[in-house]
């Protein structure tokens, strides 16, 4: 067993001292001046300076790694390795102080002129498909971005890993191989004194990393003499492909008595290094742990987990072998002499060992390392060999010379290719010039293809073809990983041949022919008679295979089209004398005569129905492939000279007519009981990913049959493999249903084939057209389909081996775009002159695919009002070497095919004919005359032989009578318009032949139909059309008449009712009519009955207190989308908190709804089954979380967590002369008396001193509005809810802060709503009328709730919390813990407020209420006390004001600077230099959006229609409040100014003026999601220079962005896990607990994708918002076309995110994607 060698990534460092060192001495050799180690003396002065070396580090290394037994600590090791071992090397090496030599080299070196960075396991890679010779030609990300591939069409994805950049490399890159940094420098020359040194020191460093090549034990020479090693041993653990994370920790737990955090950090170590000492201590300890380890881990996999026994020795000197491995890469890094030095020692013969050199030795061991050995290694080969050319050609050599060992290693391997030395292939194969080397030299072609045959072998059945039945899919998938070498080699033709090339190519292909004549005819199936087939055969490996070599056979005809003579001479003849020698498919009978129409063929009898069948033919189609380079090359002259001219081509469209026939008989359901094996090797026989080199090669094939033999014998052939030259010779009948539908179907397919021998001319070689010819008709059929996408469109079409499809350069010509909207795709639809080239038997068309074309284009045709008939096109001319395919069309036998076909039709016998075989039949008619039109266009009529139309017209039956006839038969109406068009052809191509007025039948041909339809028809139509106008117009005008009548005779009613529906607001002319909502002059609430059906039993009831209970389903979370200090958490510890709410909003209570309506009962029903049927669903707590009383609403599936109790509101009309003397007495200053007592009466009362103190009239009281139990348990629930969701605490309905919480949520989401209108510059109510009516009723809804709340809970409660309330606003009544006004969220009060003061009138012994006019005065006078502190509030959180010209002179500017002058003299920190006017405008701006969201409280409040638009003079007048706000100060200055005075003098003011408290200034900032660059690519970058702050390796991360605050996260990382609620948790979770309070949008930026989540086990992905030029997104980067962002997309994600919708989208999207593992969402 080899050496096991670890890697110890730690760079690098030089320092001036050693630890634990000897004291440094002079040496003068060889410069006095330089200080050397003891150590290094004695090197320079050994006899023997190699074995002096060994020496020391067989002392050093056990003292360094073993530790005396103690623990081992990387960083203590590390620096006693670089003071021991590696500084002194370093002398050794430079000669002098290593730190002046390095300054010394860097000056006299160029940087190197190759990137050579080494791509990690998904890093994004760039590739240029202008400029890149090959797809592997990559760059990292920093060389693209300074390149001018950045300008270019270029690709991105993510590496596997183990690639390099490809930037300096000029064999990789048409233009441009060179980016800013890596232009080429000369290399310094070699010193050579320094570098003989450096020889020594590399080749004694690569010998170590080589001694153990056996065992496990140390070698002899590394044992130290005379010293007993004491017994301390390690149990290693290794990593392998058959084990879980799962796994690896239940088995380490149990087996070496660790905890679960301990074992996943050794699972995770094993993982990434490949290897981890689990146990350390004496022999017998390590072993029992290696016993249970390997015990527990065979219980879960049937393989036990690979664990060994290793010596601490052992294990010191395979540390330090890494170690020198790191140190290596380093120190060739300094210079390219260095380099050079090293390859010439790492490529360097050993006589001793076989010539076999250090390199070989290591790459021949290399699947025995474990994964951070191997990195190591091939990280200093990419760092060393790679990158010198001279070396890499040796590299190369060394490479081939043992290819075939290290594939077998790497097949019985575990260990992925990206981390096998295997995976070096594609750097060396894929060099154009070095390619060519190595089949001059060693004939790479023959070695990669012998390896193949080495390595299937055992699959090689008695007659030496293939058969996989019982294969290992995993060893079989690493040996097809080998034709990718193959395909690397051949991916670049040559320009210039020489002899040697030549040669060697030549003795490959005949080696590649060996491997396609194992495969010609492999896995044969025979139709399975009477029982179904019992085991499914096994037919991926196989067709595996054949996909491997789809572009290797194209590439094969390519090299050898590149040298006509003689090289594609010899290999077609090379490939027709292997097909000759196959033995496969035998015939067993011999050949007889068969006759029809007076022709006989000669041929021996086969039925694929009963012999057996292979789909299998890569020869017959290699063949087929070669012969069509031979014609368009113009070789096909000489071909006589290489091929016997006497050949039997029916030999060669045997095979290929076999599989066609195999592909209809499945078709037509003969093959049923071979099971669904043989139905999927068919499909992909047609499959866009196989069809090219299989179905498309055999249709060519029989194209050459076609040309060479005699049309009638090539028409038999094929009606007797087809098994129907019976069912056409003669009359053959049966009455057995079955076997008719059997013969018809095949009759469709046969007639089929010749349509597409005859038809499909579209390859370069066949006809004259070009590969952009071919791709522009494969294009337009697609969309002749349907309009696609471009990515529709790419899966639709073959890849070259460059995975191009060609498409960008012609779809241009083809097709024009249409731009996405918000949402799907853009879309191309095809143009409408390219419709001329649609063929509806497109060869490539599926059924279904034909289906759909067809309909689409008779569509479209009856749309322009042209006739259905779907015309052949026209097709190209044959080439010479095919032009006699044509006379198939007017051979006596398919003419004779095509009568018995038609009369079928003519005789109505139905069982015996069907209209898809009349359409093909037609189809063929008309390919027929239009060649016959084409070559009597083109040519003299003597000069025509094709006589199609006249052979159609002979005998009594002839085609032409039989289709005269069929025109008038019901049973072919669909065929009409085509059997029309034919009837005129005839006409057109006799007139041709008659030369008699050919322009005449032209123009007859091409008439529309709508000018063939008589006259008198298209006037009966037209007459028709007029009269259905005219009754049309009568009617509208009779309906018109009745309803202004209507409105005549019921004009008193229509005066009385308002111009709106009910959710719409009073419109008004002048001030005077506006409505205010609050105050003695509020307006009504309307009267209006509320009568809603229940979604669930249909049942209609009507909205009231008494009856039971309506309820709107609805959804209550916690939010920050308002939040002003995002990632601030609210403790629910806090005092002030939640009856204040902070301003600056950093977590609010959100309540939704979608409008949908229930009885109280009918829900509950529904949410007990809903209960029961989740708990037995798969992940159904993914979904909804069944504990938190989620679900989905019945009828639009939104998540749900509660219901909002519709509570009717009260109709209320106040007595205004009784609420203007009420309001002469009731002034502010009264009012503000009256409570003050009022709470000091309570108070008393409280502390049980009162007597009547607490009895104080308060004017205007009503008896307490009561309701049903039903409504009251529903207020509870929902109650309950949004006290359990916003304070995260467990459900208590008795809980004091219950009130407060509706409160809270009432007031949150009007804030929010009000913050969306105003997002998307909406007027205030009437956009929320324009929304769904269950926005505004939801709205309504929960402000009525919460209106509520007082009834529920404790009087004293909801006093205390109005007088806590209270005390911000009047500081006499305040307690120690009220915050000051610019701690206070305004609105949150005065929601607070308005609600809570009922309950000041309530009494324990009754339950009063304050009347209506009570509750105007009581609304109002607590606005203006809330506007006034809100308006003192912004002037003191105000650091900027507006820059306002003239005005000053205003009354509002004068009221606003004394007022201004007024709060300054009570501070000491605000500015003086502001004017009256700035001041004006920034408390206009500042308290907006708090009266927008009072105006829409007091509506939801108390139902007065507001006014349709509101300025801020129609938002002041509705609420009651003077247009200039300023003159509340001003009305009410003796009251406000002590206030002022109070408010300012508050603490928590001075601290905030001094900048000690954060403010909030006003109006807030509203939150967007963060701005996006406009290219991904930029994004890319950003995320390329991530760095994880809690890990320093530079493995695979998935950097992933919050859109909330921009922050980049570390995600799906063992690194950044960390703790919530006692979890484990990702860093994505952990970061959306505190940034949106659960709730989170993250852009993963290598996948391109967005994930939403809402809390630790709930999550999805959605679209990102970056399309590519065809309006897609690209999730993983799969397609890698360059993407931009889409600002329209993105603001659908913002409003997504605005409205609450994300919980809402994730609920959705699981209840739709069914999974059966759950993605561990706390984890990301």
């Amino acid at each position: 067993m080899a050496l096991e060698i670890i890697v110890v990534g730690v760079q690098l460092s030089y320092r001036k001292c050693c630890l634990g060192w000897e004291k440094v001495i002079l040496l003068c050799v060889p410069n006095p001046d330089v200080v050397i180690f003891p150590v290094f003396q004695t090197w320079l002065h050994a006899t023997d300076s190699g074995a002096q070396l060994l020496r020391t580090v067989v002392e050093q290394v056990p003292q360094i790694y073993c530790l005396d037994g103690k623990e081992p600590n990387t960083q203590d090791e590390e620096e006693v390795v670089q003071s021991r071992l590696l500084q002194p090397l370093e002398f050794l090496l430079f000669g002098e102080d290593p730190q002046a030599g390095l300054e010394k080299l860097q000056q006299g070196s160029a940087s190197s002129q190759l990137c050579g960075r080494v791509f990690k396991e998904g890093e994004t890679v760039y590739s240029c498909r202008d400029c890149a010779i090959d797809p592997t030609c990559v760059l990292c990300m920093n060389c693209f971005q300074d390149s001018v591939h950045k300008v270019h069409r270029y690709k991105m994805h993510a590496s596997s890993g183990g690639g390099f950049c490809d930037c300096g490399d000029l064999e990789a890159w048409k233009t441009g191989p060179c980016c800013s940094k890596h232009d080429s420098g000369a290399a310094t020359a070699m010193e050579t004194v320094r570098f003989r040194i450096a020889r020594g020191g590399f080749y004694f460093s690569i010998q170590y990393m080589l001694v153990w090549e056996e065992s496990f034990e140390l070698a002899a020479e590394l044992v130290i003499c005379n010293r007993v090693m004491e017994d301390t041993f390690y149990c290693v653990l290794y990593n392998d492909e058959h084990h879980s994370y799962d796994h690896v920790i239940y088995t380490l737990q149990r087996s070496v008595q660790c905890d679960h955090s301990e074992a996943h950090t050794h699972t995770a170590l094993i993982d990434k290094e490949g290897r981890r000492a689990v146990k350390r201590g004496e022999l017998r300890s390590c072993q029992d742990a290696r016993d249970l380890i390997r015990s527990h881990s065979e219980h879960i996999s049937l393989q036990p987990l690979r664990v060994e026994i290793l010596h601490s020795a052992v294990m010191a000197h395979q540390s330090f072998a890494m170690r020198l491995g790191t140190w290596f890469q380093q120190i060739i890094g300094y210079s390219v002499g260095f380099r050079q030095v090293f390859c010439q020692v790492a490529l360097e013969p050993n006589s001793e060992l076989d010539q076999t050199s250090l390199i070989s030795r290591l790459m021949l061991h290399d699947a025995r390392l474990y994964k951070g050995a191997r990195k190591i290694i091939h990280e200093l080969i990419f760092c060393s060999l790679l990158m010198e050319t001279e070396y890499k050609r040796l590299f190369a050599i060394e490479f081939t010379k043992h290819y075939m060992q290290l594939q077998k290693d790497f097949i019985l391997d575990d260990h992925e290719r990206s981390i096998s030395i295997t995976a070096l292939s594609v750097q060396i194969f894929t060099v154009p010039t070095l390619a060519r080397q190595l089949i001059e030299e060693c004939n790479v072609i023959k070695v990669i293809v012998d390896t193949v045959m080495e390595l299937l072998s055992e699959h090689l059945d008695a007659n030496h073809r293939f058969h996989f039945q019982g294969y290992n899919s995993d060893k079989f998938f690493r040996i097809q990983v080998i034709f990718n070498d193959l395909r690397y080699i051949l991916i670049s033709k040559p320009s210039v041949w020489t002899e040697a090339l030549r040669t060697q190519f030549l003795e490959g292909f005949r080696v590649f022919l060996e491997l396609l004549n194992c495969m010609q005819g492999m896995e044969e199936v025979k139709r399975q008679f009477g029982q179904h087939i019992e085991v499914e055969p096994e037919w991926e490996a196989g067709f595996s295979i054949q996909r491997q070599l789809r572009h290797i056979l194209v590439m094969f005809q390519d090299w050898c089209s590149s040298d006509v003579r003689p090289l594609l001479l010899l290999s077609f003849k090379e490939c027709h004398r292997a097909l000759m020698r196959c033995n496969n498919q035998p015939f067993h009978s011999e050949a007889i005569d068969y006759y029809m129409c007076k022709h006989i063929l000669h041929v021996r009898p086969y039925k694929v129905s009963q012999e057996p069948v292979s789909i299998h033919l890569p020869i017959s189609r290699a063949l087929a492939g070669l012969y069509v380079q031979l014609c368009s090359t113009g070789a096909i002259g000489r071909l006589h000279e290489y091929l016997d001219p006497s050949c039997d081509y029916t030999l060669w469209a045997e095979h290929p007519l076999r599989c066609v026939v195999l592909a209809a008989q499945v078709s037509a359901e003969m093959w049923r009981r071979n099971g669904l094996s043989l139905v999927s090797q068919v499909y992909y026989y047609q499959d866009v990913k196989c069809r090219d080199e299989m179905f498309d090669k055999d249709v060519i094939m029989l194209q050459i049959a076609a040309s060479q033999m005699d049309p009638n014998h090539f028409i038999m052939l094929i009606l007797l493999r087809f098994e129907l030259f019976d069912v056409f010779n003669g009359n053959h009948s049966n009455k057995d249903q079955e076997l008719l539908k059997q013969w018809n179907r095949l009759t469709e397919e046969m007639l089929y084939l010749i349509i597409i021998v005859v038809g499909e001319r579209y390859v370069p070689g066949i006809s004259q057209v070009t590969k952009e010819d071919v791709m522009m008709r494969e294009v337009i059929h697609l969309l002749c389909i349907e309009p696609m996408a471009h990515s529709s469109l790419v899966k639709g079409l073959p890849e070259n081996e460059s995975h191009e499809t060609g498409l960008e350069t012609v779809i241009p010509k083809v097709a024009t775009f249409k731009k996405p909207g918000v949402s799907g795709h853009g879309l191309y639809e095809v143009k409408k002159e390219c419709l001329l080239e649609f063929n509806p038997f497109f060869f490539h068309y599926s059924k279904s695919q034909h289906s759909k074309a067809e309909d689409a284009q008779k569509k479209r045709r009856t749309q322009e009002g042209s006739d259905k008939a779907l015309r052949p096109p026209v097709p190209p001319p044959f080439c010479p070497a095919f032009s006699t395919i044509v006379r198939l069309l007017c051979c006596d036998i398919l003419i004779h095919v095509l009568r018995r076909v038609l009369q079928r039709a003519v005789e109505d016998r139905a069982t015996y004919w069907t209209e898809a075989m009349i359409q093909r039949a037609l189809h063929l008619i008309g390919q027929g005359l239009s060649e016959e039109k084409t070559q009597l266009g083109g040519h003299p009529v003597e000069e025509v032989t094709f006589d199609f139309s006249l052979k159609a017209r002979k005998h009594g039956k002839s085609v032409f009578h039989l289709l005269s006839r069929m025109k008038s038969l019901p049973s072919l109406e669909a065929q009409k318009d085509m059997i029309k068009w034919i009837l005129q052809m005839f006409e057109v191509v006799k007139c041709l032949r008659e030369k008699s007025s050919p322009a005449a039948c032209m123009s007859v041909e091409q008439t529309k139909p709508e000018e063939i339809v008589p006259d008198k028809d298209k006037a009966e139509r037209k007459r028709k059309a007029d009269a259905a106008k005219l009754h049309r117009q009568k009617i509208m005008a009779q309906m018109s008449a009745m309803q202004k009548n209507f409105i005549e005779s019921n004009k008193m009613l229509y005066d009385n009712m308002p111009e709106s529906s009910q959710w719409e607001p009073v419109s008004s002319t002048g001030s005077e009519s506006v409505v205010l909502s609050l105050g003695p002059q509020r307006g009504s609430t309307p009267a209006e009955r509320e009568v809603l059906t229940c979604i669930l039993c249909q049942e209609v009831q009507e909205v009231q207190a008494h009856s039971p209970a309506m309820v709107l389903t609805a959804c209550v979370q916690r939010s920050t989308v308002l939040t002003q200090c995002r990632g601030k958490t609210l403790a629910c510890k806090e005092t002030s908190y939640p009856l204040f709410m902070p301003p600056d909003l950093a977590v609010g209570t959100h309540t939704g709804s979608c409008g949908h309506v229930m009885h109280s009962t009918c829900w509950q029903k529904y949410f007990e089954a809903v209960q029961n049927a989740t708990r037995n669903r798969l992940h159904a707590e993914h979904i909804i979380d069944l504990e938190n009383g989620e679900y989905m609403c019945p009828l639009c599936k939104s998540l749900c967590n509660t219901v909002v109790p519709l509570i009717p509101l009260e109709p209320l009309t106040l007595n205004y002369e009784n609420a203007e003397l009420v309001g002469q007495h009731l002034t502010l200053p009264r009012w503000i008396q009256i409570l003050s007592a009022r709470i000091r009466g309570l108070k008393s009362v409280t502390q049980g001193s009162g007597k009547d103190s607490c009895v104080i009239p308060l004017s205007g009281c009503s008896g307490e509005r009561k309701f049903s139990d039903s409504i009251t348990e529903m207020l509870v629930v929902c109650a309950t809810t949004v006290h359990r969701v916003g304070l995260q605490t467990a459900p208590n309905e008795l809980c004091p802060r219950v009130a407060i919480m509706s409160w809270n949520t009432c007031a949150f989401t009007i804030q929010a709503i009000e913050n969306m209108l105003q997002e998307v510059e909406k007027t205030l109510f009437g956009s929320l009328q324009n929304r769904q009516v269950g926005h505004l009723a939801g709205l309504k809804a929960v402000v009525q709730f919460s209106a509520t709340q007082h009834l529920k809970s404790s009087h004293a409660v909801i006093q205390k919390h109005f007088t806590d309330m209270f005390g911000a606003l009047l500081p006499a009544m305040s307690s120690e813990n009220t915050p000051s006004i610019v701690e206070i969220d305004f609105f949150h009060l005065l929601v607070g407020l308005v609600l809570a003061i009922p309950a000041l009138y309530q009494e324990e012994a009754v339950d009063l209420r304050p009347s209506a006019v009570s509750s105007a005065y009581n609304h109002l006078h607590i606005l203006q006390l809330v506007t006034v502190a809100h308006i003192v509030q912004v002037l003191l959180c105000s650091t900027d004001y507006p820059a306002v010209s003239g005005g000053e002179d205003g009354e509002e500017a004068k009221a606003a600077a004394e007022l201004y002058a007024t709060v300054s003299q009570c501070t000491s920190g605000l500015r003086s230099d502001v004017s009256g006017s700035s001041v004006a405008e920034r408390v206009r701006t500042g308290i907006r959006p708090f009266l927008r969201c009072a105006a829409l409280f007091f509506y939801c409040l108390t139902g007065v229609p507001p006014p349709e638009e509101l300025s801020m003079e129609a938002l002041c007048s509705y609420l009651a409040l003077p247009s200039n706000v300023f003159q509340l100060f001003q009305c009410h200055s003796g009251t406000v100014s002590p206030l002022i005075r109070r408010w300012c003098g508050h603490p928590s003011i001075a601290k905030a003026l001094k900048g000690e408290i954060q403010t909030i200034s006003y109006p807030r900032k509203r939150n967007r999601l963060i701005d996006l660059p406009e290219d991904y690519s930029a994004l890319l970058n950003q995320a390329s220079h991530f760095q994880c702050p809690n890990s320093m390796d530079d493995e695979r991360k998935h950097p992933t962005l919050c859109l909330f605050c921009g922050t980049i996260l570390c995600s799906q990382s063992t690194c950044c896990q960390s703790q919530l609620d006692g979890e484990d948790v990702g860093a994505c979770t952990a970061h959306a607990a505190t940034c949106g309070a659960g709730v989170g949008m993250f852009l993963r930026i290598r996948e391109c994708e967005i994930v939403l989540m809402a809390s630790k086990t709930r999550g999805c992905t959605f679209p990102a918002p970056y399309l590519d030029d065809y309006g897609e997104t690209d999730p993983q980067l799969g397609r890698g076309n360059p993407l931009h962002l889409c600002p329209e997309r993105y603001q659908k994600l913002h409003q997504l995110w605005q409205q609450h919708c994300i919980l809402e989208e994730i609920a959705r999207s699981l209840e739709v994607v069914h999974v059966m593992f759950a993605f561990e969402w706390q984890m990301l």
